[in-house]
């Protein structure tokens, strides 16, 4: 881990460096392009971009509150919304400062080269060089610099509008929305990386002198400040000229020598020098933060949490991140780092907006300082804001943001998966939610039920053995809901035999069938229903007769398909893909004494049918549940009460005793069996899904293989089955 920072930045160094981080690029550069786009309107675009901000600045101001450490951004979505998205912010959100430190420098080598013929590259070059020894000796010299900068700076912006207010001109606010709603929202999303600054100084919180009172405060100053100053000097800036005279390389300038003469033109000069120098000091302060705390958090390489012995500082994340700014300011276009730094910028602050939301609604240890005011309202505006503008800021940044995503998904994938073990506070939040869903759908299923109907479906080949226990199930189900019982005996006869006469020639078979349900219907206080239908397809005549009967659940015999049924389909598979029903499989092993039913969950929580049919037969046995389930070995804590919670609610629905067997495994087929095989009725799904099933087989289908007691396979009909979204989603939270 190395030596630990030191906190030596106040306040006035906070509200320097978020103030330097935002004023140099967002006034002195971007106007002029923007206003292309909007015209006039620019002034509330960058008003607009501002309120949008405020949400998020609020939100970080909280998080930094109650996790003041290096990494900003990167350590509240990471601990807020998990790893993969932590890493996704952390590098998407340092190559976005990074891309604003490059744009401050080469944006503001047309202002310096107003007075002198140097050439742009090589001293854009030298400067950011120049700043990175400057980061590199430590960051309480950085924060001195802040704060020099901004002082002379500001100095220069207030001479600016107070001189130029003065000369502004009515005629040049004429068409303010001629470029419509359209105009003003691209306008504000691309002017919303001026604001990008505004958080910067929480990267740097660990470093910060009492930041429970220091970073709230210097953040939501400073973005006051410079909201107001933007709003100002855009007003001037427009007001001063003719339309269309600004220019996209140094609009201050042009603004200057209509408003200030050749005074305001130095003034400028220097303040655009200075501001410029400012954000590309603060980006290289605050960017090389992320690949520090990443590296802490095993995200990145280890190396990268190595501080000077001398400094003080991440040397070697300064010097990647120096590094990454020298190669933009040589090769990438100014214009395209502007938008690609502004698409992104808004995704992250959506991420900080929703880490604020899993975090005080997750079971985090979460107590910060500061609370921002009107939760959740407050991140939810933020969130549908940004969503807002990311639709107006056209292709080529939200390909850029793209790429950076999927770049970063695949780091974490390839190289961070395996190091880390922990999950955000979202995942415990979305995992509850799913307990709570779950358990409301068990709910309602026990009590709104009024009566099931039951379909006993049976061949020729039935045994009268097995026949008896699937009408013994079938009765224990109906009987716990005041329902009845309909056994069918279904008989196949070839295409070419009309059914007509196949239906009028009683078989031995089905003689004996009549026979043999007569007195097993005696065994059962439940009104049972038999007789037999003849058919050229016995599975779409299940699925019918089942849908003409309005049956809740079908009763079938588990049947023993060849090898080749796994990759080319089943009978039984068919029919429980499409039966409009709950259909139980049963693979019948001894079910004359029935002392204990064990129930297992697939990948996510139980399905309400498994725990339906369980408690109904334990209901009319007198027999306890096991509610089984498994966990990853090296699954959290917070995994594990959740779960727990989760079960005890289950148990509080049923009418019988009920244990829990919470299984740690990573194989779950075998530890299983070693769970269940003490049951005489074990409770599971059909999980796999269709083609994975068919060529891996399914866990479900080993388990009910190995173990020796009796067993029912519970397929849900297809309108209780969880979508592919609500699949994936349990099966990665739960």
């Amino acid at each position: 881990m190395g030596k630990e920072l030191e906190r030596d930045l106040g306040l006035p160094a906070v509200i320097a460096i978020s103030i330097g981080a935002m004023i140099g690029s967002g006034i002195f550069i971007l106007p002029g392009l923007a206003l292309k786009m909007a015209g006039p309107a620019v002034i509330v675009a960058y008003l607009l971009a501002g309120l949008l901000v405020l949400p998020a600045a609020l939100s970080k101001s909280e998080m930094a509150t109650a996790m003041p450490e290096a990494g900003g951004t990167y350590i509240y979505i990471e601990r807020g919304m998990g790893p993969l998205l932590g890493t996704i912010a952390g590098v998407g959100t340092w190559f976005s400062l990074s891309f604003k430190g490059a744009l401050a420098l080469v944006g503001g080598i047309p202002y310096l080269l107003y007075l002198t013929d140097l050439p742009e590259t090589p001293v854009a070059l030298a400067l950011a060089a120049l700043l990175i020894v400057v980061n590199l000796v430590g960051a309480k010299q950085t924060g001195r610099l802040q704060v020099g900068i901004v002082v002379v700076m500001l100095a220069a912006m207030a001479w600016f509008v107070v001189g130029g207010l003065p000369a502004t001109n009515a005629a040049s606010y004429g068409d303010f929305f001629a470029e419509g709603p359209g105009g003003l929202l691209a306008a504000t999303g691309f002017v919303f990386v001026s604001y990008a600054g505004v958080t910067k100084v929480a990267s740097v919180a660990e470093e910060v002198e009492d930041p429970d009172r220091n970073l709230p405060l210097g953040i939501l100053a400073s973005l006051g400040v410079t909201t107001l100053l933007y709003v100002l000097i855009v007003v001037v800036m427009v007001g001063v000229t003719e339309p269309g005279g600004l220019s996209e390389s140094v609009p201050m300038i042009d603004a200057a020598e209509a408003a200030l003469a050749w005074p305001g033109v130095v003034a400028v000069i220097v303040a655009a020098v200075l501001a410029l120098i400012s954000t590309a000091n603060a980006g290289i302060l605050s960017s090389s933060r992320y690949p520090f705390a990443m590296a802490r958090d095993q995200l990145a390489p280890p190396s990268l949490t190595e501080v000077h012995d001398r400094f003080g500082t991440p040397a070697r994340a300064i010097t990647l991140t120096g590094a990454v700014m020298l190669v933009l300011i040589a090769f990438v276009p100014v214009s395209e780092i502007a938008k690609l730094a502004s698409a992104f910028q808004i995704v992250v602050f959506a991420l900080v907006n929703g880490a604020v939301i899993a975090f005080r609604e997750g079971a985090a240890d979460y107590d910060p300082s500061f609370e921002s005011p009107l939760y959740p309202w407050t991140q939810i505006v933020g969130i549908l804001g940004g969503l807002l503008l990311i639709g107006f800021m056209g292709t080529v940044p939200l390909v850029g943001a793209a790429v950076i995503t999927v770049g970063s998904v695949l780091w974490y994938f390839y190289y961070a998966r395996e190091r880390v073990e922990r999950e955000g506070a979202a995942t415990d939040v979305v995992r509850r939610s799913v307990g709570r869903q779950a358990v409301e759908r068990t709910r309602s299923l026990f009590e709104d039920v009024e009566g099931y109907e039951v379909l006993v479906a049976v061949t020729e080949d039935t045994s009268e053995a097995r026949e008896r226990s699937l009408l013994r199930i079938a009765a224990d189900v109906a009987r716990e809901n005041d329902g009845s019982v309909t056994v069918v005996q279904f008989d196949e006869v070839p295409d070419q035999e009309p059914l007509e006469h196949a239906s009028e020639v009683q078989s031995a078979a089905d003689v004996e069938f009549e026979r043999r349900t007569e007195d097993l219907t005696e065994a059962f206080d439940v009104p049972v229903h038999y007789g037999e239908i003849v058919s050229h397809d016995v599975r779409h005549a299940v699925v019918n007769f089942a849908e003409h009967e309005g049956a809740d659940f079908l009763v079938m015999e588990r049947s023993n398909e060849p090898l080749y049924a796994s990759l080319l389909g089943s009978t039984s598979e068919w029919i429980t893909r499409n039966a409009p029903c709950d259909v139980l499989l049963v693979e019948e092993r001894d079910l004359d004494a029935v002392e204990s039913v064990s129930v297992v969950a697939d990948q996510g929580p139980f399905d309400p049918q498994k725990i339906a049919v369980a408690n109904a037969l334990a209901s009319e046995t007198g027999s306890p549940i096991d509610l089984v389930y498994r966990v990853d070995a090296d699954a959290t804590e917070a995994q594990r009460a959740t779960i727990d919670e989760y079960l005890a609610e289950l148990e509080a629905l049923c009418s019988v005793p009920v244990e829990r067997s919470v299984v740690e495994s990573d194989d779950r087929a075998s530890d299983f069996v070693d769970v269940t095989d003490p049951a005489d009725v074990l409770v599971i799904g059909t999980d796999g899904g269709r083609l994975r099933g068919r060529l891996f087989g399914r866990p479900a289908d080993r388990i009910v293989d190995t173990v020796d007691c009796t067993a029912i396979q519970v397929q849900p009909r297809e309108s209780e089955r969880p979508g592919p979204l609500r699949r994936i989603v349990e099966r990665f939270v739960f």
